[in-house]
């Protein structure tokens, strides 16, 4: 495919795949497409193992990096008082209402006072220190795009950036917020629509690409949200996109993070069966809807924190819950969940990622060979 961003990234096929897992980074990647890290998961260490792996596994082809950096966070994240302060800022009653969560669908309590510190330590890396170490390690690494979700790039990210000669994208949900990031520096506009999954606005896609293609031109625009299939994708550049960026259809993949028991919930479900909740980091965030999302929801409920508190309580949270899931505690599998878009309607097999890509490129070109043959003369 001859894309602008192909060209640019010297990449067979404008398919974009963001994912927390290496394995399909480096499966897209070495399938033709662009793979794509999630780090908000990771401390600088780890992240630091996990792109080692990664330059490893791909000879050389080109992979990128995502960072969280949201615009907005809770003030005990940024005050300097580091893990104690955040704590601190988390209210009685939410630990009350997850311990009665636990106690309500009979899932084994994890010891909160151990976890309470580790899962802030989570929580340190939606900072700007936080995100800026993470900045560091991957420009430490041959990537060839750095990506800014959630906030517009910081001016220490782009100078960065362009010190490393790495290009920066950044996800947005409008066209203001398009205009804003090019105005920062962004090197390339993914315009994700409210059919995401993770953190969306609610513009929908088909609206959302040709409106943030005309407001950036000649900036190059990736379509993103609920796009996967190859005939999505054909529309995606029909709309003026220069390629797509996709999250959830790799869920399902041989090589996904994703838990059994919750990637057996996505295979059955139906594009229906997602919502966008704060319930697990603070910002609406779709995901697959659950008896954990039903309850924050609820009268019950204290109301989610802001993030980064929220991911606080509910990371660890469900660490326990998903982990208890696997061995068939159904109070456990009625809570489980993860993020994903409403394409999930759309992903009803197990396959490899690297499978995926070319079923992804082969329906592409039948989509394209369809529409041409409306045009022809007779």
């Amino acid at each position: 495919m001859n894309t602008e961003v192909c060209k640019r990234f010297g990449i067979e096929f404008p398919l974009f795949a963001f994912s927390h897992c290496r394995d399909v980074v480096a499966a897209v990647t070495n399938a033709g497409g662009f793979g794509v890290l999630g780090a908000v998961a990771y401390t600088p260490e780890r992240l630091e193992e996990e792109l080692r792996w990664i330059d490893d596994h791909v000879n050389g082809r080109p992979y990128g990096v995502d960072v969280l950096v949201p615009g907005k966070i809770d003030k005990s994240a940024e005050s300097g008082g580091g893990l104690d302060a955040m704590l601190a800022a988390i209210p009685e009653e939410h630990w009350t209402f997850l311990t009665g969560l636990f106690d309500k669908y009979d899932v084994p309590l994890p010891d909160f006072e151990k976890t309470k510190h580790s899962n802030a330590r989570g929580g340190t890396q939606v900072t700007k220190k936080g995100a800026t170490e993470l900045i560091d390690v991957s420009l430490a690494h041959p990537i060839g795009l750095i990506a800014s979700a959630l906030g517009t790039p910081p001016p220490l990210m782009v100078e960065k950036a362009r010190e490393a000669g790495v290009p920066v994208a950044a996800l947005v949900g409008t066209s203001e917020h398009a205009r804003r990031q090019v105005a920062a520096g962004a090197d390339l506009i993914i315009a994700q629509g409210g059919e995401a999954g993770g953190h969306t606005g609610e513009i929908s896609t088909m609206v959302l690409v040709p409106e943030v293609v005309d407001t950036v031109a000649p900036v190059p625009v990736l379509a993103a949200g609920g796009i996967a299939t190859g005939r999505q994708m054909a529309a995606a550049l029909a709309l003026g996109a220069s390629g797509v960026w996709c999250g959830s259809v790799w869920l399902t993949t041989e090589e996904a993070e994703t838990s059994p028991a919750v990637k057996e919930k996505m295979l059955a479900a139906t594009s229906r069966d997602t919502i966008r909740s704060r319930s697990r980091t603070g910002k609406p965030a779709r995901q697959l809807r659950s008896a954990w999302t039903d309850e924050w929801e609820g009268p019950a409920s204290p109301g989610p924190l802001g993030m980064p508190l929220q991911m606080i309580v509910a990371e660890g949270a469900m660490r326990q819950i998903t982990k208890v899931a696997e061995s068939g505690n159904p109070g456990a599998r009625a809570l489980a969940n993860y993020f994903v878009g409403q394409c999930v309607g759309l992903m009803n097999t197990v396959k490899p990622a690297r499978q995926v890509v070319y079923d992804m490129v082969e329906e592409f070109a039948g989509a394209v060979e369809r529409l041409n043959a409306i045009t022809e003369e007779d």
